[in-house]
């Protein structure tokens, strides 16, 4: 389950308002406030692009056997946007 930060969680809860039309506040939301906001629900870290990936998996196989690790494979069958 992501993990979600405070200041995330407290943007989240500031938009609710604006995601839910005749609650309590109906407030217009300015270019300067959407583009602080968007920035600030960027991902700032991607723990994934400090895995060293290999594209084949001959590559992958020797560098396991070097260095003694386990080989990881993400295989799917299908539409990417559907996978069957």
């Amino acid at each position: 389950m992501p993990r979600v930060s405070f200041r995330c969680a407290a943007v989240l809860l500031t938009l609710l308002p604006f995601a839910c039309p005749g609650t309590a506040s109906s407030a217009e939301l300015s270019d300067a406030e959407f583009k602080r906001l968007h920035a600030e629900l960027q991902p700032n870290d991607s723990p994934w692009l400090t895995i060293p990936w290999k594209i084949s998996v001959l590559n992958a196989q020797q560098s396991a056997a070097k260095e003694d690790k386990p080989i990881f494979i993400w295989a799917m069958d299908g539409h990417p946007l559907g996978c069957t």
